[in-house]
């Protein structure tokens, strides 16, 4: 397993309706939950701190994202999240991995 930590940026006022949206997922959004599974996705738990968000991710290898973001469920699934966030030049998520500085566990 592989923890991973990636920051993407809202646009304003989008919290609720990305909320709303993630929310969803289990139960109008099957396929997507299936190619997380499928992708090696094993957890994602994201945090605000609007407009910011941070996502902890535990994946199986590097390239988990990679193979998730290729999918066909998650193409949808960009096209409905692509105006609530920050996308860049490439008309892609403004976001960014992040390096994990530190890890304590009991």
């Amino acid at each position: 397993m592989i923890r991973q930590g990636l920051v993407l940026r809202l646009k304003p006022g989008a919290l609720a309706e990305y909320v709303r949206h993630h929310d969803s997922i289990p139960t109008d959004w099957p396929d997507l939950a299936a190619a997380l599974k499928v992708s090696g996705v094993k957890t994602i738990r994201t945090f605000e701190a609007d407009p910011l968000l941070f996502l902890y991710a535990e994946v199986d290898d590097e390239g988990a994202f990679a193979r998730l973001w290729d999918s066909d469920p998650h193409k949808k699934w960009a096209q409905v999240m692509a105006p609530l966030i920050e996308l860049d030049a490439d008309n892609k998520p403004d976001a960014r991995f992040i390096p994990q500085v530190f890890n304590f566990e009991a």
